[in-house]
């Protein structure tokens, strides 16, 4: 594995100067001093050519597009512990949906994902500019535009009517917002004609797009049509989804967590991942977000977690005891790694994780150590805040879930019943009944497998549009009334993406 990401990251930084040095002088067209015209011509080469569409997704892993699909749903919140965590109150809006334009953490997503798309965009203007193209054109263009394709998903998803930028070349003076049923129909017809392009799975490609990667995008677009159109796809979510769970290539990992290991390279069930390494490719931090101060000593890390991200009471007492995924959330008296009680230096007070987050704002020293914090992703002893845990983007799970949610629509119980079982299975809990199986008790299974892992507000919004219950504009507590209307469905578009282009259009209610 540490051979894997040293040569991703040698290709990565080889292409990242070459990105660097193209956009200051186009006109040289050198590519780390090695002539296009003799560039993407061996396997080497294209690995390097195309690694800036890949090194673009780091951050969507902890930073804007993970806070702002996490923070403004029920399964996250990040409380003002004191002095901590109030940030010009940026945290507060997002778990009331009080948002504004001005929330910064909208403008870092839009930032990564469009940086994302312009990456993809001038790779294939370089590919396809060139003299002599390599013989396997066509499956690096599939591969390229699939992984546009991702970045415009998100945007799309999350901020509604957004550009359409498909040429490197095109006047950023002109650049408009394109209505989201139209990105949904390009997405759709772009997936269409490249998913089939691309490699399926193999030691080789890991950390790539492969072909059912781009099944599971597929699945998410099918899945959210109603949202994105008004009119519902189930059929074809449900299709999309088969592709990849009757396709044999995926299992379920036998042991839930070791999907998110430190070492989780050997998962059987993700498909879809970001190789990171805690020295040469940084971004999942998702550990030192999460962990309380003290944990630094619980898990022998390098310097302090920041104590912020936690789970809310009533998203974390969902979970039965006997349920093994929830022993992804730490409580509790904590310990240092060699067993004794940890005492919080600072206040005196034991270091005791409450569960229960009563509050948005509380001063009291206590306060610092509410809320059920994530060791998902596995803490890594002599790391930080980087970690080695590759971040899981499209897993099996998901997929065995997307197709239940379907099947239920379209009246296929059993099918939804059996899949969602092997879910249930895998936790330790017990399966379901025909009467069990409903559409609140499948978004609350859904949080239960997914959590943390950046669905939540796609799903809260999916299960509302098509049921009617406000899942997602509901009151919830702590302090969270209802939403006057279904504007907040998507989030405004930054107002500094405006400033620097007015042709955008800001979604209605803000």
């Amino acid at each position: 594995m540490k051979r894997n990401r040293s040569l991703i990251f040698t290709m990565s930084m080889i292409a990242m100067g070459s990105v660097i040095v193209s956009c200051k002088k186009l006109e040289k067209n050198v590519y780390n001093d090695v002539p296009t015209s003799n560039f993407y011509q061996t396997p080497a080469q294209i690995a390097a050519g195309v690694a800036p569409v890949y090194t673009a997704l780091t951050p969507l892993q902890t930073e804007g597009v993970f806070q702002a699909n996490e923070a403004s749903s029920d399964e996250m919140i990040v409380p003002t512990r004191g002095g901590d965590w109030f940030d010009g109150g940026k945290w507060q809006a997002l778990w009331k949906h009080s948002f504004t334009a001005d929330v910064l953490t909208f403008n870092d997503a839009w930032g990564n994902l469009s940086a994302g798309i312009s990456k993809a965009n001038f790779i294939l203007n370089i590919l396809n500019g060139l003299p002599t193209k390599p013989a396997n054109i066509d499956n690096i263009n599939a591969e390229v535009k699939v992984m546009r394709d991702y970045y415009l998903f998100y945007l799309m998803d999350m901020y509604g009517n957004v550009p359409l930028v498909t040429d490197f070349n095109t006047d950023p003076s002109k650049v408009t917002t394109v209505a989201r049923k139209d990105v949904y129909t390009f997405l759709i017809n772009d997936l269409k004609a490249n998913v089939p392009l691309l490699s399926v799975k193999a030691a080789s490609n890991y950390g790539h797009m492969t072909r059912h990667g781009g099944f599971m995008l597929l699945a998410k677009l099918y899945l959210n049509a109603q949202v994105y159109t008004g009119t519902a796809d189930w059929a074809n979510a449900s299709a999309a989804a088969d592709s990849v769970i009757s396709s044999g290539l995926y299992s379920l990992q036998p042991s839930f967590l070791d999907n998110f290991a430190v070492v989780n390279e050997g998962s059987v069930e993700n498909i879809f991942v970001i190789p990171f390494d805690k020295v040469n490719i940084t971004g999942n931090q998702i550990e030192a977000y999460s962990l309380n101060y003290n944990s630094q000593f619980t898990f022998d890390l390098l310097g302090q977690p920041y104590n912020g991200f936690s789970a809310p009471r009533a998203f974390y007492t969902s979970f039965t005891d006997a349920d093994a995924r929830k022993k992804m959330f730490i409580v509790g008296q904590q310990y240092s790694s060699a067993g004794a009680p940890l005492t919080d230096k600072g206040t005196g007070l034991k270091v005791f994780l409450s569960p229960y987050i009563n509050e948005l704002s509380n001063p009291a020293d206590s306060f610092k150590f509410a809320g059920a914090r994530s060791i998902k992703y596995a803490p890594e002893a002599g790391s930080f805040p980087n970690s080695s845990n590759d971040g899981v983007r499209f897993r099996l799970g998901d997929a065995y879930l997307m197709k239940a949610e379907a099947d239920m629509h379209l009246g296929n119980t059993n099918t939804a019943l059996t899949l969602v079982n092997a879910i249930r299975r895998r936790a330790g809990v017990p399966e379901w009944t025909s009467a069990d199986l409903t559409f609140d008790n499948l978004l609350a299974e859904r949080g239960r497998e997914m959590a943390w892992e950046g669905w939540r507000r796609n799903d809260l919004i999916r299960f509302e549009v098509a049921t009617g219950t406000k899942y997602w504009t509901g009151a919830r507590l702590p302090g969270k009334t209802q939403d006057p209307d279904t504007h907040t469905f998507i989030f405004p578009i930054p107002n500094l993406q405006i400033i620097a282009n007015p042709l955008l259009k800001q979604n209605p209610g803000y």
